[in-house]
């Protein structure tokens, strides 16, 4: 026990210590901060998930919590995910899964079919220690993509595929990503690599070309036109751009998201002739080539086009997409998607694939969940009619719902909507009152971004404004899904009708 003098020496070294302890406290700032920060990633935006479904979620909570609304639920029409919206999934789909995740128990059980339990064997025979909690190769499981393979074959007419141009990944997106770094030229300036897209355009690739620190080069399409997509509008954008960049990929979304359109054969055609004039890699992300309603609409892959035009098209590179996330299957939180890869160099192959196997595997039941896809039940299997009437019901329902909202959107006064042919959404354009315009400014917000808030306070509905996908100069839009079930859908369409009447008439 200390006294005396030895306490107060201990206390005066004590309070010392003390004072350094808080003075380093106090004098060390954070390692990572906004401003030291990743400037490309401060630079992407995502609107899908920006700040007005951020607010959506805030309702969802305040009506929880009982806060009068003039609504009793948010309805989130900003994102295509089905089953969130009450789609249900595919019985096959699920069956399989659920027999590949917990086979000791389920392949006994009689309730499961023959065939499911025939694909879950043969995809647990490909996997390490058969089962899908093991990793699978980088690329993906081999007899999956074995799979993918002859469903691309037989999809294309006969137009071969090989396995080993084909890797897994977790959802499309991850792939677009892999093969848009490949692209990147490591250079700044007037040498980053040049990165074509759409105009509107799924957010995906304006944000990872901000990421990247790539050269985002904006074609627009025509929207006069049905969204066309003009040779000459591609030509315009590129030759503006060839002094800012080098060009080296050509981005195309068929179907369109967020416009609905599906290219024409000699549209496609056209293009692939234009990349390869200015020696362009095409992408081809074609996640919604089972969403086709339009009447006279055809859908062709650009990879099939691209062989059958012959030499010396047939040599060009292609990188095409596909997702278990759309068409009539909605399974978005699997994250199964896949890249098949067409003329491109064995050594950027090789590259591809150490780049990959730093990620060590898409999730595997995601890449079970894409094996059903391709390998669904056919003729004579006990579950092809119950498979066959669940996939039409998605699809006839996708059909009738995206003509109902072409129709309503075109018949308020002062929107236009062109028609629905493929995808998940529809794009109306707005015509906002002068008014309108200059309240959005004093709020800070686009105008459409400050209509989209309007529509989401005053009737739950929560949809993209058109600012998020890019658009013309003087134009203002929105993205909606039209997946909410019909009678949902043609609620919440006459709810948009009285709130539009009242927006325009308020600011008029």
């Amino acid at each position: 026990m200390l006294r005396g003098g030895a306490q107060r020496g201990a206390a005066i070294v004590g309070s010392k210590m003390n004072n350094v302890v808080n003075s380093s406290q106090q004098s060390r700032s954070k390692v990572l901060t906004v401003e030291n920060m990743n400037p490309h990633v401060k630079v992407m935006e995502y609107a899908v998930r920006g700040p007005i479904v951020a607010r959506a979620t805030d309702i969802e909570k305040e009506i929880k919590a009982g806060v009068e609304k003039p609504f009793t639920e948010v309805i989130k029409a900003n994102i295509g995910d089905c089953h969130a919206t009450g789609q249900n999934p595919i019985t096959f789909i699920r069956q399989v899964v659920a027999l590949c995740t917990y086979p000791d128990i389920l392949m006994d059980n009689k309730e499961f079919p023959s065939d499911a339990k025939e694909r879950a064997k043969r995809i647990l025979a490909g996997c390490k220690g058969g089962s899908i909690g093991a990793y699978s190769d980088s690329t993906g499981v081999e007899v999956i993509r074995q799979d993918i393979a002859a469903y691309i074959t037989q999809r294309d007419g006969g137009v071969p595929s090989d396995p080993n141009n084909i890797f897994l990944s977790t959802g499309a997106s991850d792939a677009i990503k892999s093969v848009l770094k490949l692209m990147m030229t490591g250079k700044g300036g007037n040498e980053k690599a040049g990165v074509m897209i759409p105009i509107p355009q799924y957010p995906l690739y304006s944000a990872t070309v901000a990421e990247y620190n790539a050269h985002q080069v904006s074609y627009y399409l025509d929207e006069d036109n049905g969204w066309a997509l003009s040779i000459e509008e591609l030509k315009r954008s590129l030759n503006e751009a060839k002094d800012q960049c080098i060009p080296k990929v050509l981005c195309v979304i068929n179907p369109g998201n967020p416009t609905g359109q599906v290219l024409t054969r000699a549209n496609m055609e056209a293009i692939i002739k234009f990349a390869y004039e200015e020696n362009l890699f095409i992408m081809a992300d074609e996640v919604y080539q089972h969403n086709i309603y339009a009447e006279g609409s055809e859908w062709f892959s650009f990879k099939k086009v691209l062989i059958e035009m012959g030499a010396p098209y047939n040599e060009m590179e292609l990188a095409s997409f596909m997702s278990t996330s759309k068409g009539y299957m909605g399974e978005c939180g699997y994250r199964g998607g896949y890249c098949e890869l067409t003329n491109l160099d064995p050594g950027v192959m090789a590259q591809l694939k150490k780049y990959i196997s730093a990620k060590l595997c898409p999730p595997i039941s995601g890449q079970v969940a894409m094996d059903v896809v391709v390998n669904p039940p056919t003729p004579g299997e006990p579950s092809y009619n119950q498979f066959v009437q669940e996939k039409m019901h998605v699809l006839s329902q996708l059909n009738e719902k995206a003509k109902l909202v072409t129709k309503l959107f075109n018949s308020i006064p002062g929107m236009s909507c062109n028609e629905v042919q493929g995808a998940m959404y529809s794009f109306p354009r707005i015509d906002l009152p002068a008014k309108a315009i200059e309240a959005a400014k004093a709020d800070g917000k686009s105008p459409d971004a400050f209509y989209c808030f309007a529509l989401l306070e005053e009737t739950g509905i929560c949809v993209v404004p058109g600012s998020g996908f890019g658009q013309k100069s003087g134009t203002f839009h929105f993205r909606m899904t039209i997946l909410p079930p019909l009678e949902k859908l043609r609620a919440v369409l006459e709810k948009f009708k009285i709130f539009h009447k009242n927006f325009i008439q308020k600011y008029s």
